[in-house]
């Protein structure tokens, strides 16, 4: 018969349910037994004395059931009366009317959207409700049809870890407040894990038929790499994961469908400098032996450069019109207003979701639920809140401001050490520079081949990124843990409190982190040279570390080199990681034999990872940094969003086969926007015009070409090479400047040797001080600054001011939404009384005039 039972029990390990098959599992506690473990034991005692006095049943699964014979499980289920005096409590909203608002009419061209559909009920897993928040008193004022039903497990799973936070695990003897909440029990060791339980395996539905299955909804329609092109179905991640988890994937989806605009015209653009290729007139200077290769250019760095010539340039002056032509221009300042339209379109995507999903009074209702118990526990100080008359905790001000300048100081020692780290780098270029250039440019050694394909510039570029990048790392996994804990020791009110500061934190860090090399690149490189006879060095001429010039080609394909590496690196690194998960994935899963019948639910999801309250903030750090190399810097790189979109479109599939396969179910938690994101998109989007319009002034060529094209070359572009290249006397450079064993050959043919800048010759009265073109061109980079700066800007706010931040139809909806809760109340509370008032006449017959006086009063209060 024992026999007959295990095969009973087999097939139903795969349950969410108790053992009685009815009440529901809401959470999962495990714990190990260890040798001294009677302190854990105890605790463990007292927890669970006080979550049953709390109202919630539990039910352990012994170890001998468990596959490693030494876990136990312990089952959390909430009752009705639990989770109807909770959701009271957390005011969650619960339908009291089904929507009378009919949806969007269906679009003419709706046929050509198709292939992109979702089936309707993985768009919209439930009906469309009014909501109310729950008010324990009014049971029959909503639509509560069944008990167990009526909250789903998000939000009963949300309820649950509300109690498991708060709920104390000392004695009744001896009050200890530290001793509080499932996060320390976790950390110290008691219990091991704490979850919620995924509702059925991902790659099959649940044999219950009272099981919804979600989670097989969203693998299949959501999660797999083939459904790329199809919308997310949004309304079910929400359900199954919680708004926060929701809000995040509706922003990545939307931002990737807006990098698609950006994309092709960044593609146009590139294609544009691919087929103007011919028309490059100062490219075809450089690269002909006549006129490119007469032109003896001064020695690059002190002693180990020789002097060259103009014509070894010739592949990389070609490289860099692709990126740097009149078409760029234009890209740019459609990047200024993309950005824009990208901003304030995601508002009103914001707010139809803030609609849809009852998150419109959210912030008020939820800020006093939303404290945090690490705040309730260590600030021991009361004092009266004005607003709910009620005895609050709170952090005196002193204590406030020590631990404010503590945490500031610590955040600008490490954005100090950053830059310190990038002068580090910006050294090693200087010094290795010469090193690369006698190597390279050597004409005894037999890598001229290589020298043409790879020059000194390129060399020290890419070797200095790549050591750039490898810091970047390393700072970062640092960094990462001064952040927490000095958030931590900032003991923030709210977990929304929280988040923001500590988003702050990290993305200050990470912005000097990420774009700090770039923008030496783009503004610093090159631009304070001086001039042969009179150099500049980085700390003084003692250090003999000269400023390095820009590659002849300009210093624009530098920074797309520097871009390029960062961002691809970035990328790449990332996919990498994510390409390992899912290897190891996909061996372990080939490695399983039907498990679920000797394989519990729990234990299912204990072996998968945790969902850390960091997890979302990493996923949206990395598309905020990734949304800064494609606006910050885009002018010098047009294929930038191409590369984001393709890498977008997999990171949507990704993380989304990272929730429903490798994560244990996530809590719950609700958020009405991107928070401290959106305030940082706002900075980015507005320093991006001015670093996109600097980038086209100082870094690019093109104000010094359209300034000698219009001025000087009488509409032509011949002559510019030589034009833009001042003169300088071989026989006046100092000692120290010199080439060590000069090309006798190139000393021989020319007493003059060029350089980049604007001076008057050697024979010229004001010899080596700038030429009036030199001020001609300052005054034009300085006049397009102002003047793009100007335009988007003006465009941008123009922009904004047009398109409303709420649609007019949302904010419709939630005024008739008011309206009707208004009347449902009224009409509710009058039938109520009605009820009170004929029972009650019943019971004691009064006067009529009395009762009519009472009825009266009571009908004026309601009105």
């Amino acid at each position: 018969s024992n026999d007959k039972k295990t095969d009973k029990l087999q097939p139903n390990k795969d349950t969410v349910f108790f053992r009685d098959g009815v009440r529901r599992v809401d959470f999962v506690l495990s714990y190990v037994e260890d040798k001294d473990g009677e302190k854990k034991q105890e605790r463990r005692k007292e927890f669970e004395a006080n979550l049953e006095k709390a109202g919630l049943e539990l039910e352990t699964e012994d170890k001998t059931d468990s596959k490693d014979k030494k876990t136990y499980f312990l089952k959390i289920h909430a009752p009705w009366d639990v989770l109807a005096t909770y959701a009271d409590v957390l005011k969650i909203k619960v339908p009291f009317k089904g929507s009378d608002i009919p949806h969007a009419k269906d679009v003419p061209l709706e046929w050509l959207s198709h292939p992109f559909r979702l089936p309707e009920h993985i768009m919209h897993p439930q009906p469309d409700y009014f909501t109310y928040p729950f008010d324990k008193t009014k049971t029959d004022f909503f639509l509560i049809t069944n008990k167990d039903t009526f909250f789903p497990p998000s939000t009963r799973n949300r309820i649950v870890f509300y109690i498991l936070a708060r709920c104390h695990y000392y004695k009744e003897d001896q009050k200890d407040k530290e001793k509080v909440g499932i996060k320390r029990l976790l950390s110290n060791g008691t219990y091991t894990a704490a979850f919620p339980l995924h509702d059925c395996q991902y790659w099959k539905r649940a044999r219950n038929a009272e099981c919804e299955s979600e989670r097989y909804s969203l693998y299949k329609h959501w999660a797999r790499f083939l459904s790329f092109y199809k919308e997310q179905p949004l309304n079910l991640i929400r359900k199954y994961y919680g708004e926060k988890i929701g809000i995040y994937f509706a922003w990545l989806g939307f931002y990737t469908e807006m990098l698609f605009f950006a994309a092709v015209m960044g593609l146009i653009c590139f294609t544009y400098g691919v087929l103007s290729y011919d028309d490059n007139i100062s490219s075809k200077e450089i690269c002909d032996p006549n006129k490119g290769g007469s032109i003896v250019m001064c020695p690059l760095c002190d002693k180990k450069c020789p002097f060259w010539r103009l014509n070894s340039t010739c592949l990389s002056s070609w490289q860099s019109h692709l990126f740097d032509n009149e078409g760029t221009v234009f890209f740019a300042i459609f990047m200024g207003i993309w950005v824009t339209l990208f901003l304030e379109f995601w508002k009103r995507r914001q707010a139809r979701l803030e609609y849809e999903w009852d998150l419109v009074d959210f912030e008020e209702e939820q800020q006093q639920l939303q404290i945090r118990p690490e705040f309730e526990i260590r600030c021991t100080n009361r004092r009266l809140n004005k607003i709910t008359q009620e005895m609050e905790p709170y952090l005196p001000i002193t204590s406030k401001c020590a631990r404010f300048c503590l945490s500031s100081a610590t955040v600008v020692f490490w954005i100090s050490l950053i830059v310190a780290c990038i002068i580090g780098v910006i050294a090693y270029r200087l010094a290795v520079y010469a090193a690369f250039a006698s190597i390279i440019k050597d004409p005894m050694r037999k890598i001229q081949f290589v020298g043409r394909i790879i020059t000194p510039q390129l060399a020290t570029s890419v070797t200095a990124s790549c050591i750039n990048f490898v810091i970047i790392m390393i700072l970062n996994f640092f960094y990462e843990r001064v952040a927490i804990w000095i958030t931590d020791m900032e003991i923030p009110k709210t977990h929304l409190e929280y988040e923001n500061r500590l988003t702050m934190k990290m993305f200050m860090f990470q912005f000097v982190n990420y774009y700090s090399s770039c923008f030496y690149v783009a503004f610093f490189k090159g631009k304070f040279v001086g001039y042969p006879g009179d150099y500049s060095y980085m700390f003084g001429h003692l250090t003999k570390l000269r400023n390095e010039e820009c590659d002849p080609g300009g210093c624009l394909i530098e920074l797309t080199t520097q871009l390029v590496i960062v961002m691809a690196g970035k990328q790449v690194w990332g996919n990498i990681q994510e390409a390992l998960l899912i290897r190891n994935w996909w061996s372990s899963r080939k490695g399983r034999h039907n498990p679920e019948n000797h394989y519990s639910r729990w234990e299912q999801d204990y072996v998968l990872q945790n969902f850390s309250q960091l997890g979302l903030f990493y996923e949206y750090l990395e598309m905020v940094i990734q949304f800064g190399f494609i606006t910050l810097f885009v002018a010098s790189f047009p294929l930038a969003p191409l590369l984001a979109l393709f890498n977008n479109i997999l990171e949507i599939r990704v993380d989304a086969w990272k929730f429903t396969t490798q994560f244990r179910r996530p809590v719950a938690s609700k958020a009405r926007n991107i928070g401290a994101w959106q305030e940082i998109l706002n900075a980015v989007a507005i320093l991006s015009v001015v670093t996109n319009a600097f980038i086209m002034a100082f870094t690019s060529d093109m104000i010094p070409r359209m300034v000698y094209l219009y001025t000087y070359g009488n509409s032509s572009m011949e002559g510019y090479i030589n034009n833009s290249l001042s003169i300088y006397s071989i026989r006046q450079i100092p000692e120290n400047n010199m080439p060590e064993e000069p090309n006798n050959w190139l000393a021989n043919v020319t007493e003059t040797c060029r350089y980049r800048d604007y001076r008057y010759p050697p024979d010229h009265q004001k010899r080596y001080t700038h030429t009036m073109q030199f001020w001609h061109i300052l005054a034009a980079k300085l006049a397009f600054i102002i003047i793009m700066e100007h335009v988007v800007f003006v465009v941008k706010f123009f922009v904004a001011w047009m398109i409303p931040d709420i649609p007019s139809d949302v904010k419709a909806r939630v005024k008739r939404e008011r309206y009707l809760i208004q009347e449902y109340m009224h009409n509710y509370e009058v039938e109520k009384l009605k009820l009170q008032l004929s029972a009650s006449f019943i019971t004691e017959p009064q006067s009529e005039v009395s009762l009519m006086m009472d009825r009266h009063e009571v009908l004026s209060e309601c009105l």
